[in-house]
């Protein structure tokens, strides 16, 4: 009998700093749906030692969702996958328990002993991330941008469980 797949959502950001909060907004909306067995999806906020810890629990796939600056329009939502040579050549230093820094968080997780499974990061331009005084909420851009980042998110996980086969039950599509 084959194994099930395992995959983590992980919703990463500072509720704090405006659009920073896009990947916990994300995982929020995603919790309040049913997938299949294996896939767990979590809102790490900015708790990087959970999250490195997490990732060395096994999964066979995980996909973060974070703000991810690149230089496009505040909305456009981005799917990168990192490579582990990538992740040796980000930036260095010591995963942070009050902020978190994506490269960090893997190479923590490495250095646990953690197998590095295969890493999705799905992202948003943010508009605004940090304000002197914080700021809750998502920019209007930004807030637009969930619902594909979601679609995008399914997509991803029927590719990998099923080869792309559906295996989201139809009450989780958007409308």
């Amino acid at each position: 009998m084959k194994r099930k797949q395992r995959i983590l959502i992980a919703g990463i950001g500072n509720i704090f700093l405006g659009d920073d909060a896009f990947g916990s907004e994300v995982a929020r909306e995603l919790m309040q749906l049913s997938w299949p067995e294996g896939v767990n999806v979590s809102d790490f906020g900015i708790r990087s030692y959970d999250l490195a810890y997490a990732l060395t629990d096994g999964f066979d796939a995980a996909i973060l969702v974070d703000a991810a600056s690149r230089g496009g329009r505040p909305g456009t939502v981005y799917l990168i996958e990192p490579t582990v040579s990538e992740m040796d050549e980000g930036r260095k230093g010591v995963a942070d328990a009050h902020s978190m820094n994506v490269v960090s968080v893997l190479q923590m997780a490495r250095s646990l002993g953690g197998e590095i499974c295969k890493i999705y990061l799905v992202g948003c331009e943010p508009a605004s991330l940090e304000t002197e005084d914080g700021r809750l909420g998502l920019s209007e851009a930004v807030r637009a941008a969930v619902p594909q980042a979601i679609g995008m998110i399914q997509y991803l996980i029927n590719d990998f469980l099923c080869e792309g086969q559906s295996v989201i039950q139809n009450e989780n599509r958007r409308r």
